[in-house]
């Protein structure tokens, strides 16, 4: 052990959670090289390769998993003894890692994150997109931020935001032209612009109405996952999308865009913050689960 630091484990840890250099070297606010260096230098130190790596890819040998499967607990508790030690002094700090879909961060958690700042100075605040389901423990994350359906039981969960709603929309010109659905399966003779998630998977178009639900599958013009590139394109008259309501409200309002379809489409809970049951959370996490609920009371007499 006194060959290593911490310095050395985190490296480590950070490149196997990942199998990413790149982003074990943003993670651990180091270049790519010395990362890279740091765990060369280890395993001549162990006499034993943890890490088989190309320029495509990255693997863990027998020796690599063993260490991981090892050490990441420890350093998980590590973490938490420092953060805990440094609640002592009454003002918490220290990084706050939290794991959020997309339209979460966009619609519900980014007015949130100055303020929090602001009462917060010391707190290293770190918020982290990603739409696939991960072990927030184990991929070193203090908290993930979900909708409902999708939440471990063994995690404790505080509502971030009221209910939220999907909407279908297009260019007030595409409706003049090709006319307005009056039932979901109307939809299957327009063209649509579908949304697609890094696995591969579009997920059908859920629609529900008197206990009745529906899903269609349309024919997609256009298929993606950039935002701005769905709505400029909708905009543009391409078709139908269907999307979080908070990302069009303005625009239907504005009457730049037709909503369709609104009484098929119930409001639905809106996501919700998560976190492993713990006696003592983490100082800064305590922090931003305390400001979640001062922050959804000033919403709630604003309304």
């Amino acid at each position: 052990m006194k060959d290593f630091d911490l310095r050395d484990l985190e490296a480590f840890v950070a490149v196997a959670r990942t199998l990413n250099f790149r982003r074990a070297a943003v993670e651990q606010r180091v270049s790519v090289s010395s990362l890279s260096q740091r765990l060369r230098d280890m395993e001549e130190r162990l006499g034993v390769r943890l890490m088989n790596r190309t320029t495509r890819s990255v693997a863990l040998t027998e020796a690599g998993e063993l260490l991981l499967a090892r050490i990441a607990p420890a350093m998980h508790d590590v973490g938490e003894a420092l953060d805990q030690v440094r609640g002592l002094r009454g003002v918490p700090s220290g990084r706050l890692r939290i794991n959020a879909p997309l339209p979460a961060i966009d619609l519900v958690i980014q007015p949130m994150v100055v303020p929090f700042l602001k009462k917060h100075p010391q707190i290293e605040l770190e918020i982290i997109a990603e739409t696939s389901f991960v072990d927030i423990v184990a991929a070193g994350f203090e908290a993930g931020v979900r909708y409902g359906e999708h939440l471990a039981q063994d995690m404790i969960a505080l509502s971030l935001g009221p209910p939220e709603r999907y909407a279908v929309v297009a260019s007030a010109d595409y409706v003049a032209q090709r006319g307005r659905p009056k039932k979901p399966e109307d939809l299957l003779a327009h063209s649509c612009l579908r949304t697609v998630f890094a696995s591969g998977a579009m997920p059908d178009w859920e629609f529900e109405k008197d206990g009745r639900m529906v899903k269609v599958s349309p024919q997609a013009v256009l298929v993606g996952n950039n935002l701005r590139l769905m709505l400029q394109a909708v905009h543009d008259g391409a078709g139908f999308w269907a999307t979080f309501e908070g990302y069009v409200r303005d625009d239907v309002r504005a009457g730049k865009l037709v909503s369709v379809l609104e009484d098929w489409l119930p409001p639905f809970p809106g996501p919700f913050l998560y976190y492993p049951s713990r006696r003592q959370p983490p100082p800064a996490l305590s922090a931003f689960i305390a400001f979640v609920a001062e922050w959804k009371a000033k919403q709630k007499r604003r309304r």
